[in-house]
């Protein structure tokens, strides 16, 4: 029998208060536990349309990968602002800070991708970013 597993991602638990962001205008859902994941992490976030978040972040050894399913966006990246368009991947290394928001009237929708899966200790918060 092949083993595979299934996750609906709205049975899983939005963190965004867990991780100090605003929930009214943002979604985050660590998808790695569900679905079992070993070696590396999936997550699905949203940011609101016309929210801007006030933090960045960056991590010791998880680099990431962000799709951006739907929407526009911006990312900071270090000190640079790229736009991206639906269906646009970026990769950020570990060490380079950054922070992403909606960029239009609709909402910003990514699934990101991270490796290797070091967790939520691995992360470095930037305020005023």
């Amino acid at each position: 029998m092949a083993e595979y597993t299934v996750v609906s991602v709205s049975d899983v638990p939005d963190r965004a208060a867990d991780v100090g962001m605003d929930p009214d205008h943002f979604e985050i859902r660590f998808m790695r536990e569900h679905l079992g994941l070993q070696n590396f992490a999936v997550t699905f976030e949203r940011f609101g349309a016309g929210w801007k978040p006030t933090r960045g972040h960056r991590h010791t050894v998880q680099e990431e990968v962000y799709v951006l399913v739907s929407g526009r966006a911006q990312a900071k990246l270090d000190g640079e602002v790229i736009d991206l368009e639906p269906w646009t991947a970026v990769r950020v290394p570990a060490r380079t800070a950054r922070a992403l928001r909606a960029a239009g009237k609709e909402d910003a929708v990514f699934v990101t991708i991270a490796a290797p899966q070091a967790g939520l200790e691995d992360v470095e918060f930037i305020q005023d970013f």
